[in-house]
């Protein structure tokens, strides 16, 4: 899609997660011209989920590419526009007060932003892992599972991520080997029982991987026990690992306020230090990183972003803006503001 380089939109949405999404299904049904930048697929991580089972309304569960799908069509069904990107070079505030969002495809403006950019896998460093990306090292089993058929593989780490994928992985391979830095699992108790039944799930505990072995493809690892120190290789033709995420926030450097972690600062509106510019999802600092608590943002995001562009002034000096209690009646009692019901926040089922 190319858009009208004279257009200025309401609302861009900078990433095409379920946090943004559901901002963009919000903001387009309240009939505010609404882009989303969409790098890679939509959906984000979830796409990439082979079977999602917390979400509600699917009691036999629904796979991440379908739910993202589902959301990305009706989010155009209510005229949103989507524009695929490869990334977002820097965001430029202009002197009427809008953001114009320069991209590898074009320039987008608009007159209020939501930050969604979403996460990506955190790189261990290991000597071996950059040598044979593609090649036997991989971070998503969803995409390369089915190319292990018979083979070995190991998964490091012990979270959610690394025993959902890892009983992808046993799928097609013959054996899973989960190599964790400590001797218990950090994923929800259902994963793990399904993990711990499952034969073709092997665990090595105390242990962290030193190198990825091979010379035109993987064909083991190196590991260390951190308790004894001993040192073991295991035959592998492909590692995939989990041992966290890191913020796809590198474009925002001196735009918007990140901590020290790099991900973006808000308030409990979502608000972050630039008026007018609001962030969700995964990018943000939140505690909580699940697909329904993302939705939530979303919708939260939205409304305040309709809010804005209602009053076009941002509450209390940024970052930390605070929105004031309603007068009675829920009247806006602002001198020259006449009263305005949101269109974004009339249906209580939504």
């Amino acid at each position: 899609m190319s858009l009208s380089p004279e257009r200025t939109f309401d609302v861009a949405i900078i990433g095409a997660g379920p946090a943004g999404m559901t901002a963009a299904i919000y903001c387009s049904r309240g009939r505010l011209s609404t882009v989303v930048l969409e790098r890679g697929i939509a959906g984000g991580q979830m796409a990439l989920t082979e079977l999602i089972e917390n979400f509600p309304g699917f009691p036999d569960g629904i796979s991440g590419f379908e739910l993202a799908d589902r959301m990305k069509r009706q989010a155009q069904q209510f005229g949103a526009e989507i524009l695929e990107i490869t990334a977002v070079s820097t965001i430029r505030p202009e002197a009427d007060a809008t953001y114009t969002v320069v991209t590898d495809q074009e320039n987008v403006r608009a007159r209020t932003l939501l930050l969604v950019p979403g996460v990506e896998a955190r790189k261990s460093g290991i000597p071996g892992e950059a040598e044979f990306i593609g090649r036997g090292v991989s971070w998503c089993a969803t995409c390369d599972g089915a190319l292990y058929k018979g083979k070995q593989v190991a998964v490091i780490g012990g979270g959610d991520s690394a025993i959902e994928e890892g009983l992808f992985l046993a799928k097609f391979a013959d054996a899973v080997h989960v190599i964790h830095r400590r001797d218990e699992l950090r994923a929800a108790r259902i994963t793990q029982e399904r993990a711990f039944a499952n034969p073709k799930m092997r665990f090595i505990w105390d242990s962290v991987p030193l190198r990825i072995l091979g010379e035109n493809a993987v064909t083991g690892v190196e590991y260390q026990n951190v308790k004894t120190q001993e040192l073991a290789t295991l035959p592998v033709n492909g590692v995939f690992l989990y041992i966290g995420q890191l913020p796809n926030t590198g474009f925002l450097q001196g735009f918007v306020d990140l901590d020290p972690n790099g991900y973006i600062l808000t308030n409990e509106l979502l608000c972050t230090s630039a008026c007018g510019v609001f962030a969700a999802g995964d990018a943000h600092t939140t505690a909580i990183k699940q697909i329904a608590w993302a939705i939530g943002e979303g919708a939260l995001a939205a409304i305040q972003m309709e809010k804005y562009l209602d009053s076009l002034e941002c509450a209390t000096p940024a970052p930390w803006p605070v929105e004031q209690p309603a007068q009675a009646g829920g009247k806006d009692q602002r001198p020259g503001k006449a009263n305005k019901t949101s269109q974004l926040n009339t249906d209580s089922t939504t």
